[in-house]
């Protein structure tokens, strides 16, 4: 079943417009394209006038996490049986916003349903690199083997190492 999702402003249309065609049963329609008047009302109206358009929207897109604090807006999402997506931990980056986004609609899509009022708080986390012999270790673990066995099978020779594949 096709779903059409409201976005608040912040997200980049250019890369909203580049990811729309790899959803097939996915609309995206920023808040201006649906009526301008939406950027000037509380969220809470924001909620409600999607809920109410003739489109038949499922639900709101956006990166305001304060919406998660405000009884008005939780009422509004609950009461008018909206899915409500927030891009929790993006701060105010677009990008990373969007593919935050992107990156979990195909299964929001899946899960939302129109007698069911839901809050999806999407979470980006920034890990440290990690070390690739940690790797290894899980590789010789998992193998039951020796991981200095493992390194000594995988590791490339000098000669190896210098040359350059490409090169030939």
């Amino acid at each position: 079943m096709a779903r059409l999702f409201a976005l608040d402003e912040g997200f980049p249309q250019p890369l909203i417009d580049a990811a729309t065609p790899y959803f097939a049963d996915l609309r995206l329609v920023p808040i201006r394209n649906i009526d301008r008047r939406l950027a000037e009302l509380d969220d809470w109206q924001v909620l409600l006038a999607i809920h109410h358009h003739p489109d038949g929207f499922d639900g709101l897109i956006t990166t305001d996490d304060s919406m998660l604090n405000q009884p008005r807006e939780l009422a509004a999402v609950r009461q008018a049986t909206l899915t409500l997506v927030i891009t929790h931990a993006a701060g105010h980056d677009p990008i990373k916003a969007t593919g935050l986004s992107l990156a979990h609609l195909d299964y929001v899509c899946a899960q939302t349903r129109a007698d069911e009022a839901q809050i999806w708080d999407l979470v980006a986390r920034s890990r440290p690199g990690r070390s690739p012999m940690g790797f290894i270790e899980r590789v010789a673990q998992h193998q039951h083997r020796d991981v200095d066995e493992i390194w000594a099978e995988a590791r490339l020779t000098r000669a190896e190492l210098a040359h350059d594949p490409l090169a030939d």
